[in-house]
């Protein structure tokens, strides 16, 4: 109980306090590091790297509270920083668990939109454990509440929040040395993500990222019409011609394409039980009113149902990193199959689609591809969701 009291005591000065969320933090870091994600450490450096990295920027982050003198200022800004750090945290373990990277700041901006249509597939990526990444801010809230930590009142020179800073950005600069040290060229070939993580730790990455993002973003601002005709050189000099046996043959036709998410080709025929496990998927596969492939080549990225659509209505992928729709969809044009029978042939074209319109903004983004009318979510005879899935 002596030692209890003790330490309590500790944490009731300002510098105590700072250090107990400090060790909390990088208490669930460790444990998310080793749990939820999977950083690959492949010998003792690099697990050394790994527990030193989450100290410079938390360290660096909580120091800010250092430079308030008054107590009612400094510990609200302390337990914010220390909120919203975990926030970050959660987010990205939450993220990893359905997509095996970290969010970048453009994932960030579009995550709400998102998470709209995915709400109840977010609730199923959390674990009994996730209560580990909140405890420790419910247990110094609640010792505050009861007056077990106490308020210190004392004010602190400001050169210590001078001092902490300057600790905390030579401390990272070591942290920078040693990850180049075992990985040269750290932030210059940035292929993954894991890496930066690895070697910097989590909201070193996020600052990172965020730098990287607005560089592109100026890039794009700056491009001009003339770098366009490189692109359409490389455009023509891959032009691959229509297959002969295809081509035209649904001229003056209505033309429905069925789409199905997280769908495999072994469904199609198979049988349990003596019962066909898609019969009328079956019907129109055998049909020779309908067309189908089996050598159908899968490639979305971390738009999922986005690059998934966008790939079947433009014939392009989706970005190495994050949602197209969310990062490029709004500000951009695209050459959609819809707009192009509009513009041919003065088809009229609609989309049903079986989630909220919510859903990464949907109903905005069909309309980008040309499509007049959007009707979701489907109205089904027997609603019954089973569970999200994803292939």
């Amino acid at each position: 109980m002596k030692y209890v009291n003790s330490i309590l005591a500790k944490c009731s000065t300002r510098k105590g306090f700072l250090l107990l969320l400090i060790i909390c933090f990088w208490v669930k870091t460790m444990f998310a590091y080793f749990v939820d994600f999977r950083l690959g450490i492949s010998n003792p450096f690099q697990f050394l790297i790994v527990l030193i990295n989450p100290l410079a920027t938390s360290v660096l982050l909580l120091g800010i509270a250092l430079y308030f003198k008054r107590s009612r200022i400094f510990y609200p800004v302390a337990i914010i920083i220390a909120i919203l750090n975990t926030v970050l945290l959660y987010l990205n373990v939450i993220y990893f668990r359905e997509f095996t990277d970290f969010m970048t700041v453009s994932t960030m901006t579009g995550y709400s939109k998102v998470n709209q249509g995915l709400s109840g597939s977010s609730l199923a990526l959390t674990n009994f454990h996730d209560i580990i990444y909140w405890l420790d801010l419910i247990v110094i809230i609640i010792l505050m509440a009861t007056k077990k930590i106490k308020i210190d009142h004392r004010p602190l020179n400001r050169r210590i929040g001078l001092a902490v800073t300057s600790f905390s950005l030579l401390f990272f600069a070591i942290n920078l040395s040693l990850g180049e040290m075992d990985r040269p060229q750290l932030l210059t070939r940035t292929f993954d993500r894991t890496y930066i993580v690895k070697y910097l730790g989590l909201d070193a990455f996020t600052v990172y990222d965020g730098i990287k993002s607005q560089h592109t973003n100026d890039l794009r601002a700056t491009a001009t019409k003339s770098e366009l005709s490189d692109v359409l050189k490389f455009t023509r000099s891959h032009y691959a011609k229509p297959n002969k046996k295809y081509y035209g043959i649904a001229k003056g036709k209505n033309v429905i394409i069925l789409h199905l998410e997280s769908f495999q080709q072994f469904l199609i025929g198979k049988k349990i039980n003596g019962q066909e496990v898609t019969p009328f998927l079956n019907k129109l596969y055998k049909s020779k009113s309908s067309y189908s492939f089996r050598n159908f080549f899968h490639q979305v990225g971390q738009g999922k149902t986005s690059d998934a659509e966008n790939m079947l209505e433009t014939s392009t992928y989706g970005l190495p990193q994050g949602s197209l729709f969310a990062q490029l969809g709004s500000d951009n044009t695209f050459q959609a199959a819809p707009a192009i029978l509009k513009q041919r042939r003065n088809y009229s074209s609609a989309v049903f689609h079986a989630t909220s319109p919510a859903f990464g903004t949907e109903t905005t983004f069909t309309r980008k591809w040309g499509i007049n009318t959007s009707l979701m979510p489907v109205i089904m005879i027997r609603p019954v969701t089973a569970q999200w899935a994803t292939v």
